[in-house]
Protein backbone atom coordinates (compact mmCIF):
# COMPACT_ATOMS: atom_id res chain seq x y z
CA UNK A 1 0.00 0.00 0.00
CA UNK A 2 0.84 3.45 -0.53
CA UNK A 3 1.47 5.84 2.82
CA UNK A 4 0.14 9.18 1.90
CA UNK A 5 1.13 12.06 4.23
CA UNK A 6 -1.29 15.27 3.94
CA UNK A 7 -0.08 18.60 5.21
CA UNK A 8 -1.65 21.52 6.11
CA UNK A 9 -0.65 24.69 6.72
CA UNK A 10 -2.97 27.17 8.83
CA UNK A 11 -3.25 29.98 11.24
CA UNK A 12 -6.88 31.53 13.11
CA UNK A 13 -8.86 29.55 10.52
CA UNK A 14 -12.02 28.68 12.58
CA UNK A 15 -14.37 29.33 9.78
CA UNK A 16 -12.88 27.19 7.44
CA UNK A 17 -11.29 24.41 9.39
CA UNK A 18 -14.40 21.87 9.94
CA UNK A 19 -14.94 21.77 6.21
CA UNK A 20 -11.46 21.49 5.88
CA UNK A 21 -11.46 18.85 7.94
CA UNK A 22 -14.92 16.76 7.28
CA UNK A 23 -13.40 17.05 3.44
CA UNK A 24 -10.49 14.85 4.31
CA UNK A 25 -12.42 12.71 6.09
CA UNK A 26 -14.96 12.05 3.17
CA UNK A 27 -12.04 11.50 0.85
CA UNK A 28 -12.23 8.17 -1.48
CA UNK A 29 -8.41 7.06 -0.40
CA UNK A 30 -9.30 3.63 -2.86
CA UNK A 31 -7.24 1.97 -0.10
CA UNK A 32 -4.16 4.38 0.11
CA UNK A 33 -3.10 4.58 4.02
CA UNK A 34 -2.88 8.24 5.07
CA UNK A 35 -2.30 10.72 7.77
CA UNK A 36 -3.03 14.02 8.31
CA UNK A 37 -1.15 17.00 9.67
CA UNK A 38 -2.09 20.63 10.46
CA UNK A 39 0.70 22.92 11.04
CA UNK A 40 -1.25 24.82 13.24
CA UNK A 41 0.70 29.34 13.94
CA UNK A 42 -0.75 29.05 17.07
CA UNK A 43 -3.65 29.97 16.60
CA UNK A 44 -6.22 32.30 19.05
CA UNK A 45 -9.22 32.11 17.61
CA UNK A 46 -10.82 28.19 18.89
CA UNK A 47 -8.72 27.07 15.80
CA UNK A 48 -6.76 24.39 17.84
CA UNK A 49 -9.31 23.01 19.88
CA UNK A 50 -11.62 22.30 16.59
CA UNK A 51 -8.62 20.22 15.46
CA UNK A 52 -8.13 18.58 19.31
CA UNK A 53 -12.10 17.57 18.74
CA UNK A 54 -11.72 16.10 15.98
CA UNK A 55 -8.29 14.48 16.85
CA UNK A 56 -9.89 12.48 19.41
CA UNK A 57 -12.23 10.90 16.87
CA UNK A 58 -9.74 10.62 14.49
CA UNK A 59 -6.24 9.32 15.56
CA UNK A 60 -4.74 9.66 12.01
CA UNK A 61 -5.44 13.53 12.40
CA UNK A 62 -2.86 14.87 14.04
CA UNK A 63 -0.91 18.83 14.84
CA UNK A 64 2.03 19.93 14.66
CA UNK A 65 2.89 23.21 16.42
CA UNK A 66 4.05 26.14 14.30
CA UNK A 67 5.69 29.32 16.11
CA UNK A 68 7.28 30.27 13.25
CA UNK A 69 3.27 31.07 12.04
CA UNK A 70 4.43 31.40 8.72
CA UNK A 71 3.28 28.70 5.42
CA UNK A 72 7.02 28.01 4.79
CA UNK A 73 7.76 27.07 8.24
CA UNK A 74 4.80 25.33 9.06
CA UNK A 75 4.74 22.65 5.99
CA UNK A 76 8.59 21.91 6.76
CA UNK A 77 7.33 21.03 10.56
CA UNK A 78 4.46 18.91 8.98
CA UNK A 79 6.93 17.43 6.51
CA UNK A 80 9.59 16.38 9.26
CA UNK A 81 6.80 14.89 11.35
CA UNK A 82 5.35 13.06 8.02
CA UNK A 83 5.60 9.14 7.72
CA UNK A 84 4.32 8.52 4.40
CA UNK A 85 6.06 8.08 1.58
CA UNK A 86 3.97 10.19 -0.42
CA UNK A 87 2.94 14.11 0.57
CA UNK A 88 -0.51 16.02 -0.39
CA UNK A 89 -0.62 19.46 0.31
CA UNK A 90 -3.98 21.04 1.70
CA UNK A 91 -5.34 24.49 2.56
CA UNK A 92 -8.17 25.75 4.33
CA UNK A 93 -9.36 28.15 1.95
CA UNK A 94 -9.90 25.28 -0.70
CA UNK A 95 -12.68 23.04 -1.42
CA UNK A 96 -11.69 19.28 -2.78
CA UNK A 97 -13.10 16.93 -4.81
CA UNK A 98 -13.70 13.32 -2.69
CA UNK A 99 -11.00 11.71 -5.14
CA UNK A 100 -8.47 14.24 -4.83
CA UNK A 101 -5.90 12.54 -2.76
CA UNK A 102 -6.20 9.52 -4.71
CA UNK A 103 -5.47 11.37 -7.65
CA UNK A 104 -3.10 13.34 -6.87
CA UNK A 105 -1.28 9.97 -5.98
CA UNK A 106 -2.18 8.41 -9.13
CA UNK A 107 -0.91 11.07 -11.32
CA UNK A 108 2.20 11.24 -9.76
CA UNK A 109 2.67 7.56 -10.29
CA UNK A 110 2.05 7.78 -14.00
CA UNK A 111 3.84 10.65 -15.02
CA UNK A 112 6.64 10.12 -12.71
CA UNK A 113 6.97 13.72 -12.60
CA UNK A 114 8.50 15.32 -9.34
CA UNK A 115 5.55 17.18 -8.12
CA UNK A 116 1.59 17.21 -10.02
CA UNK A 117 -0.88 19.39 -9.28
CA UNK A 118 -4.62 20.19 -10.60
CA UNK A 119 -5.11 23.57 -12.20
CA UNK A 120 -5.73 26.68 -9.66
CA UNK A 121 -9.49 27.22 -10.03
CA UNK A 122 -11.38 29.75 -7.94
CA UNK A 123 -15.32 29.59 -6.73
CA UNK A 124 -17.05 32.56 -4.42
CA UNK A 125 -19.67 32.68 -2.55
CA UNK A 126 -20.74 36.29 -2.34
CA UNK A 127 -21.09 39.14 -5.51
CA UNK A 128 -17.28 40.07 -5.21
CA UNK A 129 -16.14 36.68 -4.57
CA UNK A 130 -17.76 35.58 -7.47
CA UNK A 131 -15.71 38.42 -9.72
CA UNK A 132 -13.16 37.95 -8.63
CA UNK A 133 -12.94 34.33 -8.73
CA UNK A 134 -14.13 35.18 -12.78
CA UNK A 135 -11.64 37.69 -13.34
CA UNK A 136 -8.86 34.87 -11.70
CA UNK A 137 -9.47 32.34 -14.51
CA UNK A 138 -8.75 35.21 -16.86
CA UNK A 139 -5.87 35.49 -19.19
CA UNK A 140 -5.87 39.17 -17.99
CA UNK A 141 -5.03 38.55 -14.47
CA UNK A 142 -2.64 35.70 -14.61
CA UNK A 143 -0.93 36.93 -17.56
CA UNK A 144 -1.85 33.61 -19.32
CA UNK A 145 -0.20 31.52 -16.89
CA UNK A 146 -1.05 27.88 -17.54
CA UNK A 147 -2.12 26.87 -13.54
CA UNK A 148 -5.04 29.38 -14.18
CA UNK A 149 -6.44 27.47 -17.04
CA UNK A 150 -8.54 25.01 -15.73
CA UNK A 151 -8.70 22.89 -18.86
CA UNK A 152 -4.95 22.92 -18.98
CA UNK A 153 -2.78 18.91 -18.86
CA UNK A 154 0.75 19.56 -19.38
CA UNK A 155 4.21 20.24 -18.31
CA UNK A 156 4.26 23.67 -15.78
CA UNK A 157 6.30 26.12 -14.31
CA UNK A 158 4.42 25.72 -10.63
CA UNK A 159 1.00 23.96 -9.70
CA UNK A 160 -1.56 25.10 -6.91
CA UNK A 161 -0.55 23.53 -3.82
CA UNK A 162 1.27 20.10 -4.78
CA UNK A 163 1.70 16.36 -4.52
CA UNK A 164 5.55 15.48 -3.86
CA UNK A 165 7.37 12.44 -2.57
CA UNK A 166 8.65 13.11 0.36
CA UNK A 167 12.31 12.43 -0.83
CA UNK A 168 12.17 14.35 -3.45
CA UNK A 169 10.99 17.46 -0.49
CA UNK A 170 13.72 15.92 1.63
CA UNK A 171 16.08 16.42 -1.22
CA UNK A 172 15.24 19.85 -1.97
CA UNK A 173 15.73 20.65 1.36
CA UNK A 174 12.21 21.80 2.18
CA UNK A 175 10.61 25.16 1.74
CA UNK A 176 12.29 28.60 2.25
CA UNK A 177 11.43 29.55 5.66
CA UNK A 178 12.50 33.10 5.00
CA UNK A 179 9.49 34.06 2.14
CA UNK A 180 5.93 34.74 3.86
CA UNK A 181 4.39 34.26 -0.07
CA UNK A 182 5.60 32.62 -2.51
CA UNK A 183 7.42 29.88 -1.25
CA UNK A 184 5.57 27.41 -2.89
CA UNK A 185 6.98 29.05 -6.56
CA UNK A 186 10.23 29.16 -5.43
CA UNK A 187 10.44 25.43 -4.26
CA UNK A 188 8.69 24.96 -7.74
CA UNK A 189 11.71 27.32 -9.44
CA UNK A 190 14.31 24.93 -7.67
CA UNK A 191 12.62 21.84 -9.01
CA UNK A 192 13.11 23.00 -12.42
CA UNK A 193 16.94 24.38 -11.93
CA UNK A 194 17.63 20.87 -10.85
CA UNK A 195 16.11 19.49 -14.37
CA UNK A 196 13.02 18.40 -12.53
CA UNK A 197 9.26 18.36 -14.27
CA UNK A 198 5.85 19.63 -12.78
CA UNK A 199 2.54 17.94 -14.09
CA UNK A 200 -0.81 19.86 -14.44
CA UNK A 201 -4.14 17.71 -14.94
CA UNK A 202 -7.65 18.67 -14.56
CA UNK A 203 -7.99 15.28 -13.38
CA UNK A 204 -6.82 16.99 -10.18
CA UNK A 205 -9.87 19.09 -9.19
CA UNK A 206 -10.35 21.62 -6.19
CA UNK A 207 -11.89 24.81 -5.50
CA UNK A 208 -9.74 27.91 -4.22
CA UNK A 209 -12.11 30.74 -2.30
CA UNK A 210 -10.86 33.54 -3.30
CA UNK A 211 -10.73 37.03 -1.20
CA UNK A 212 -14.20 38.39 -0.57
CA UNK A 213 -13.45 42.01 -1.35
CA UNK A 214 -10.90 44.62 -3.09
CA UNK A 215 -9.28 45.81 -0.30
CA UNK A 216 -8.12 41.84 0.86
CA UNK A 217 -6.97 41.75 -3.51
CA UNK A 218 -5.14 44.29 -3.59
CA UNK A 219 -3.70 43.56 0.12
CA UNK A 220 -2.94 39.89 -1.17
CA UNK A 221 -1.42 40.29 -4.27
CA UNK A 222 0.73 43.17 -3.31
CA UNK A 223 2.30 40.60 -0.70
CA UNK A 224 2.92 38.54 -3.60
CA UNK A 225 4.54 41.16 -5.95
CA UNK A 226 6.91 42.10 -2.85
CA UNK A 227 7.88 38.24 -2.24
CA UNK A 228 8.35 37.56 -5.83
CA UNK A 229 11.45 40.28 -5.73
CA UNK A 230 12.75 37.79 -3.03
CA UNK A 231 12.69 34.84 -5.22
CA UNK A 232 13.87 37.00 -7.98
CA UNK A 233 16.43 37.64 -5.92
CA UNK A 234 17.87 34.77 -4.25
CA UNK A 235 18.25 32.71 -7.90
CA UNK A 236 19.29 35.88 -9.94
CA UNK A 237 16.33 34.91 -12.10
CA UNK A 238 12.69 35.08 -12.83
CA UNK A 239 10.59 31.91 -13.19
CA UNK A 240 8.75 33.61 -15.89
CA UNK A 241 9.00 36.63 -18.02
CA UNK A 242 5.39 37.29 -17.20
CA UNK A 243 6.45 38.21 -13.40
CA UNK A 244 7.96 41.36 -14.10
CA UNK A 245 4.77 42.68 -16.21
CA UNK A 246 2.70 44.51 -13.62
CA UNK A 247 5.59 46.54 -12.08
CA UNK A 248 7.61 47.87 -15.36
CA UNK A 249 4.21 48.40 -16.47
CA UNK A 250 3.79 50.66 -13.41
CA UNK A 251 7.14 51.98 -13.34
CA UNK A 252 7.06 52.90 -16.89
CA UNK A 253 3.21 55.17 -16.03
CA UNK A 254 4.99 56.29 -13.33
CA UNK A 255 8.05 57.66 -15.49
CA UNK A 256 6.03 59.35 -18.15
CA UNK A 257 3.52 61.31 -15.67
CA UNK A 258 7.13 62.35 -14.16
CA UNK A 259 8.74 63.38 -17.88
CA UNK A 260 5.13 64.81 -18.27
CA UNK A 261 5.36 67.36 -15.03
CA UNK A 262 9.29 67.99 -15.46
CA UNK A 263 8.64 68.65 -19.08
CA UNK A 264 6.32 71.30 -18.70
CA UNK A 265 7.82 72.53 -15.88
CA UNK A 266 11.36 73.55 -17.49
CA UNK A 267 9.88 74.61 -20.62
CA UNK A 268 10.16 71.69 -22.28
CA UNK A 269 6.97 71.28 -23.76
CA UNK A 270 7.91 68.72 -26.68
CA UNK A 271 8.83 66.51 -24.35
CA UNK A 272 6.41 66.95 -21.52
CA UNK A 273 3.60 66.75 -24.68
CA UNK A 274 5.05 63.43 -26.06
CA UNK A 275 4.91 62.12 -22.34
CA UNK A 276 1.56 63.30 -21.78
CA UNK A 277 0.95 61.65 -24.83
CA UNK A 278 2.25 58.38 -24.87
CA UNK A 279 0.68 58.18 -21.49
CA UNK A 280 -2.74 59.01 -21.98
CA UNK A 281 -2.53 56.09 -25.00
CA UNK A 282 -1.35 53.40 -23.05
CA UNK A 283 -4.14 54.14 -20.12
CA UNK A 284 -6.83 54.14 -22.94
CA UNK A 285 -5.49 51.03 -24.27
CA UNK A 286 -5.06 49.61 -21.04
CA UNK A 287 -8.70 50.49 -20.29
CA UNK A 288 -9.33 49.24 -23.94
CA UNK A 289 -8.29 45.86 -22.55
CA UNK A 290 -10.41 46.04 -19.53
CA UNK A 291 -13.49 46.59 -20.67
CA UNK A 292 -12.87 43.58 -22.55
CA UNK A 293 -11.63 41.44 -20.20
CA UNK A 294 -14.70 42.16 -18.07
CA UNK A 295 -17.00 41.45 -21.14
CA UNK A 296 -15.53 37.66 -21.79
CA UNK A 297 -15.28 36.88 -17.75
CA UNK A 298 -19.27 38.23 -17.36
CA UNK A 299 -19.71 36.13 -20.22
CA UNK A 300 -19.00 33.00 -18.27
CA UNK A 301 -19.44 34.12 -14.78
CA UNK A 302 -22.99 36.56 -15.42
CA UNK A 303 -23.23 39.87 -17.00
CA UNK A 304 -24.10 41.23 -13.71
CA UNK A 305 -20.15 40.90 -12.62
CA UNK A 306 -19.70 43.34 -15.40
CA UNK A 307 -19.03 46.57 -13.43
CA UNK A 308 -17.18 45.48 -10.55
CA UNK A 309 -14.90 43.26 -12.78
CA UNK A 310 -13.66 46.76 -14.07
CA UNK A 311 -11.98 47.27 -10.82
CA UNK A 312 -10.94 43.59 -9.97
CA UNK A 313 -8.41 43.73 -12.73
CA UNK A 314 -6.61 46.53 -11.62
CA UNK A 315 -6.40 45.49 -8.39
CA UNK A 316 -4.52 42.25 -9.45
CA UNK A 317 -1.89 44.31 -11.60
CA UNK A 318 -1.87 47.35 -9.43
CA UNK A 319 -1.58 45.30 -6.23
CA UNK A 320 1.42 43.41 -7.54
CA UNK A 321 3.32 46.07 -9.66
CA UNK A 322 2.79 48.45 -5.67
CA UNK A 323 4.12 45.46 -4.24
CA UNK A 324 7.44 44.86 -6.58
CA UNK A 325 8.08 47.85 -6.89
CA UNK A 326 8.31 48.04 -3.29
CA UNK A 327 10.39 45.11 -3.19
CA UNK A 328 12.92 45.94 -5.38
CA UNK A 329 13.47 48.83 -3.41
CA UNK A 330 13.50 47.24 0.20
CA UNK A 331 15.38 43.56 -1.15
CA UNK A 332 18.52 45.65 -3.12
CA UNK A 333 18.97 47.39 0.61
CA UNK A 334 18.06 44.77 2.94
CA UNK A 335 21.34 44.22 4.48
CA UNK A 336 21.22 45.87 7.99
CA UNK A 337 17.45 46.80 7.44
CA UNK A 338 14.67 45.59 9.93
CA UNK A 339 12.02 42.78 8.66
CA UNK A 340 9.49 43.62 6.30
CA UNK A 341 6.02 45.96 7.73
CA UNK A 342 3.22 44.24 8.45
CA UNK A 343 1.74 45.58 5.50
CA UNK A 344 4.01 42.43 3.48
CA UNK A 345 3.65 39.72 6.12
CA UNK A 346 0.07 40.15 7.80
CA UNK A 347 -2.89 37.84 7.10
CA UNK A 348 -5.04 38.91 4.21
CA UNK A 349 -8.13 37.57 5.11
Amino acid sequence: MTSVSIVIPCRNEKGHVRLLLDGILSQDFGGLTWEALIADGMSRDGTREIVSEYMAREPRIRMVDNPGRIVSSGLNLAILAATGEIVVRMDAHTVYAPDYVRKCVFWLKKTEADCVGGPWQARGSTYTSRAIAAAFQSPLSAGGARSHNPSFEGFVDTVYLGCWRRSTLQALGGFDEDLVRNQDDELSLRIHLRGGKLWQTPDIVSWYCPRSSLRALLHQYYQYGFWKVAVIRKHRRPASWRHLVPGLFLMGLSGLLLAAIAGYTLGLTVIGWISLTVLATTLSLYTLALIGGAIFAGMRAGAALFPILLCIFPCFHFGYGLGFLHGMWYWRIRDGRPAPAKAATELTR
